[in-house]
């Protein structure tokens, strides 16, 4: 969540702080009195949820923690290019209110330039937002990946009014016993990353609300 008028680095530090911030500082959010009814996890395995059972994947732990219906729209294997084919069908048409955008993995195992990917990823957050939507935009900075992606998230959320969760992988791929191969969580890694997503999402919808009322 960021403002041009302060400039690159203290909007882009700005967008740090509000999301880990309560309701009241989620203002800046573009689409906070969104119309949707449901709250989409768009993302590749980490969302679909392999190496975990059925019902350990974070959108259904989110599902069970939450006020509104969500949909869990994660496809294994798919890189950003993949999930911005599909965003129609599968993001737009089930009356988002807010996406929680979790791509990027693999381009990274597939060596996509970053620029490709902070592209596809820009075209789905103009998208989502086009459609009505809040976006909750969440990074790869941990385990696996590196740092190496910090730079590209950190491009997407500048100035576009987006809730950014940069490390919300962080300690779980590093930990064998929160894992379940090198790039997948396991059951009580996936709890985890629910459990983290929750402190933005449930303030968020607060917000939400709260503004919907106004």
């Amino acid at each position: 969540m960021t403002s041009r008028a302060a400039g690159p680095a203290a909007a882009l530090a700005l967008a740090a702080v509000l999301a880990s911030c309560g309701g009241e500082d989620y203002r800046a959010v573009r689409n906070l009195a969104s119309p949707g009814t449901t709250l989409v996890c768009f993302g590749d395995s980490l969302t679909q949820g392999v190496g975990a059972g059925p019902g350990e994947d974070f959108p259904s732990l989110l599902a069970a923690a939450l006020p509104v219906p969500v949909v869990n729209a994660g496809v294994a294997g798919e890189t950003a290019a993949d999930g911005l084919r599909r965003l129609e069908r599968d993001v737009l048409s089930r009356d988002p209110r807010v996406v929680v955008v979790f791509f990027g993995g693999n381009d990274v195992l597939r060596r996509i330039p970053p620029e490709e990917t902070r592209r596809n990823l820009e075209e789905m957050v103009e998208r989502i937002h086009g459609a009505g939507a809040m976006v909750v935009l969440v990074g790869l900075k941990a385990g696996f990946f590196g740092d190496e992606t910090g730079p590209l998230y950190e491009a997407v959320a500048r100035d576009r009014g987006v809730v950014y969760i940069p490390d919300a992988l962080a300690g779980i791929l590093s930990n064998p016993r929160l894992k379940g191969d090198a790039i997948h969580p396991n059951a009580a890694g996936y709890r985890r990353l629910a459990d983290r997503l929750l402190t933005h999402l449930r303030p968020l919808l607060e917000a939400a609300q709260r503004n919907r009322r106004r």
